[in-house]
């Protein structure tokens, strides 16, 4: 049996395909999305977390690996706004996604946590899990959310930091049901 599509048959079809791409594309995790949950076996500095219990917070999600140039320019940053801001609500999560094997080994992790002084939670991710939902593909990326749970800035690489902190500052400061 042959299919005849007519006329408009594939031009149809393109337009189907470019479609659902964009519904995929719409439907990524980003500013204004709703985050989503962190939830991993091995945790670092922390007992598990999830979204839930950081309600009435304010949350940066830091996605790195400790063999990436970008994400140790980045951390000096990250262990600061930990410091100055954990205080008052902050809560930082950094989920460790390994780009190179040698990153995978907990114990190559634990030691680089170690050594680099990071006493915030660190969520090991070497399935991708977390990184897939927030369909993430940077390193480093930071996704900082609000107390109700919304995605309200993203930033991906160096630089920014001013910009991040005052975006962290102007979250603290707004009252959970703004």
């Amino acid at each position: 049996m042959k299919f005849h599509v007519g006329r408009y048959g594939g031009l149809i079809v393109v337009l189907l395909v470019v479609a659902a791409l964009g519904a995929l594309k719409l439907a990524r995790a980003g500013v204004g999305a709703a985050a989503p949950e962190i939830t991993t076996t091995t945790w670092l500095n922390s007992e598990p977390k999830n979204l839930a219990g950081l309600r009435g917070k304010v949350a940066l999600v830091e996605f790195w690996t400790f063999g990436c140039y970008n994400c140790q320019n980045v951390e000096p940053y990250v262990k600061q706004w930990h410091q100055k801001f954990g205080s008052q609500g902050l809560v930082i999560i950094g989920v460790h996604s390994p780009e190179f094997g040698h990153e995978r080994v907990l114990r190559n992790v634990q030691e680089y946590i170690r050594s680099h002084e990071i006493r915030y939670a660190v969520a090991i991710d070497n399935d991708f899990v977390i990184w897939k939902r927030y369909q993430n593909r940077y390193w480093p990326a930071m996704y900082l959310i609000d107390k109700q749970g919304v995605i309200r800035y993203e930033r991906f690489g160096e630089g920014g930091y001013r910009e991040t902190e005052q975006q962290i500052q102007a979250l603290l400061t707004k009252h959970p049901g703004v």
